[in-house]
């Protein structure tokens, strides 16, 4: 599954593509969209997901196992075979539809081969946005801090146009009962600076000690 929107829809109702364990549909998944305009704005569930696809190395992406294993092995050979006679008939039924009746000369699937050969020619002109996942540890001045309050602060000072705040936000221990804020963002690496954003948090002296860059990856 490649398609973000697809993703987005998919990863509302559950925590992994292929279910609520991580599959090698997560993987393939993972590496299809590196790379492309991921918004945590438009997207939010499919932005959270990749955070966390992130964290794993290729190493134990490689071994995840592929959606539903272990149901395909339990199908006897003829069952087998007559899902095959019903994909095969799905596949006629489906170009039939794509390309009209039986008793179309040809033109309907000349054009449709002519709109897929230009639909691919705009897509090949469109640039590509470089784009960077970054995941901040925000350290308050106290334990009096609010860290829901200066998230929210967070969100609604610090704006520009190529950044895009992460909305979901994690408060992890430090020490002496004082908690960090981990907070993410998607940016446009031609328009948002990471040592911008980090210099107008620490401005907020009244609430931040200090910031540190946890992760800084593309994608």
């Amino acid at each position: 599954m490649s398609d973000i929107d697809s993703l987005e829809k998919t990863l509302a109702s559950q925590q992994w593509v292929g279910g609520q364990t991580p599959t090698k549909e997560d993987a393939d998944a993972f590496k299809a969209i590196s790379g492309t305009n991921l918004s945590c704005e438009t997207h939010p569930c499919t932005f959270a997901w990749f955070a966390l696809v992130f964290k794993f190395t290729d190493e134990v992406k490689g071994t995840w196992p592929a959606a539903g294993a272990g149901a395909k092995g339990k199908e006897g050979g003829k069952g087998k075979k007559g899902k095959g006679k019903k994909e095969e008939k799905k596949a006629d039924d489906d170009e039939m539809d794509l390309f009209g009746s039986d008793d179309d000369d040809g033109e309907a699937a000349k054009k449709a081969a002519q709109a897929v050969k230009d639909a691919t020619k705009k897509k090949a002109k469109k640039p590509v946005i470089a784009m960077s996942l970054v995941m901040l540890e925000v350290k308050p001045v106290d334990d009096t801090t609010d860290l829901d309050k200066l998230a929210t602060r967070l969100f609604s000072t610090i704006t520009q146009e190529g950044l895009f705040w992460k909305t979901e936000y994690k408060k992890e221990p430090v020490a002496f009962g004082i908690f960090k804020l981990i907070v993410g963002f998607s940016l446009e690496d031609e328009k948002v600076s990471v040592d911008d954003v980090v210099e107008k948090i620490e401005e907020l002296d009244d609430a931040v000690q200090s910031v540190e860059i946890a992760v800084f990856n593309k994608i």
